[in-house]
């Protein structure tokens, strides 16, 4: 079933490009908007935060090509972004953007974003200034009392939404905040809330799910909703094992140079934002390159080789799994076509061009058929469940000395609290 994505004049059209992390999409956009004239609007959940550039990939101004881009560097990592924030932002940069004339280009790979970004986002309700206030007084008494996290995750619990406790990442004050706003504003616990695409919401795991089992424009009971945008979507693809060892090398080349990741996510500790407490200090990345530097500040700056390497493993592991789940969930998308990134850019670019003008219902940039996708050839199957990195920067002792050099000098002296 085909999503109802009006071609109506009247309806903008909007062009949206994802796909797994490293596989290139932001080159093939900047590309595209040189071609028709457009803008690019970020739907990365990173991207949003200032300062935080190399781990996140972000495209560097010099090789933007004058292209204007959106959402980047909008709010403080000491600050909370939301895909509701997110969803205000991008529709209103769309608008923006069609009002000039130009062509709005959204592109990343936060799949919570473009879902609300295609959908809309769950009606939720809003409380007032005294419920806010209410709810911070309960929060800073739940803080103080010495219990911590976990007895804010009692708290919810026994405040009727169990289900939400149960899938909150430790320390996310910011989303457990949220949902006691709605079960004490509502007397319904979060997951309850119906989804614009889903008429039973529980298919895809309540309002805070990040990949939901419907495509956009899919409702429970397979039935089409209108899109309020002429959305052309598409999703680049490439072989998993090629794609694997390109988010390798990019993970080593976010740390070849001190002044990359290792800098960001030290600045991120030096802000006070623990590991795993916020939305930046979870990304992929900083998450592991800030536990990594606690272990470091704990013991005084002295790491080894061995200790940085088994870092750099978990990192890149994490990434790979990420892009995983981006293959799978984009996978059931029946509203984005498939698009080798294997193919010369230039001729996806030529490809989208055409489309944005003739759209079409088959390309040579189609995905592979069914059987294709299965992975017939054994040989090949087991290569992935055995999958290692091989690392092209860090190979030997000597690779990482000026990384522990860097380590020793800034990352000793600091008092850590646990």
């Amino acid at each position: 079933m085909r999503a109802a994505a009006a071609s109506s004049s009247e309806k903008g059209r909007v062009i949206v490009i994802t796909g797994p992390t490293g596989v290139g999409k932001s080159s093939v956009a900047i590309a595209l908007a040189q071609r028709l004239g457009g803008e690019i609007i970020s739907a990365d959940s990173v991207q949003v935060y200032k300062g935080l550039d190399v781990g996140s990939a972000k495209t560097p101004p010099k090789e933007r090509q004058n292209v204007p881009h959106h959402l980047i560097d909008i709010v403080s990592p000491t600050e909370e972004y939301s895909a509701g924030d997110y969803y205000v932002d991008a529709r209103a940069a769309t608008d923006m953007v069609l009002a000039k004339g130009r062509i709005p280009i959204v592109v990343g790979g936060t799949g919570l974003y473009l879902r609300w970004f295609l959908n809309g986002k769950p009606d939720t309700p809003k409380p007032t200034a005294e419920q806010a206030a209410a709810i911070d007084a309960e929060i800073a008494q739940l803080q103080s009392a010495g219990g911590g996290w976990d007895a804010g995750v009692k708290y919810l619990s026994e405040a009727g939404d169990p289900e939400t406790a149960h899938r909150l990442a430790r320390n996310d004050w910011y989303r457990l905040r949220r949902s006691l706003e709605i079960i004490k504003i509502s007397g319904r616990p979060q997951s309850s809330f119906p989804l614009p695409w889903a008429k039973d919401s529980s298919v895809n795991g309540g309002t805070d799910s990040y990949m939901g089992a419907l495509g956009p424009g899919q409702t429970s009971d397979s039935e089409s909703i209108e899109l309020d945008y002429d959305f052309q979507c598409y999703f680049m693809y490439t072989q998993r094992m090629d794609l694997y060892r390109r988010i390798d090398q990019r993970c080593e080349e976010m740390l070849t140079d001190t002044d990359g990741l290792l800098r960001e996510a030290s600045w991120l500790l030096d802000l006070g934002i623990l590991p795993n407490s916020s939305s930046p200090s979870r990304a992929i990345g900083y998450r592991q390159t800030m536990e990594y530097l606690t272990k470091c500040r704990m013991s005084g700056g002295v790491t080894s080789v061995s200790q940085f390497l088994d870092y750099l493993q978990g990192f890149q592991r994490a990434s790979r799994n990420y892009a995983k789940r981006q293959l799978t969930w984009f996978r059931g998308e029946d509203m984005f076509r498939h698009v080798d990134a294997s193919a010369p850019r230039n001729e996806i670019v030529d490809f989208m061009e055409q489309e944005y003008y003739s759209p079409s219902k088959s390309s040579v940039l189609s995905p592979p058929s069914e059987s294709q996708q299965k992975i017939s050839n054994q040989k090949q199957l087991r290569a992935l469940k055995t999958y290692e990195a091989h690392n092209r920067i860090f190979t030997k002792p000597s690779a990482c000395a000026s990384i522990l050099e860097w380590i020793q000098k800034t990352q000793g002296g600091f008092e850590v609290v646990i």
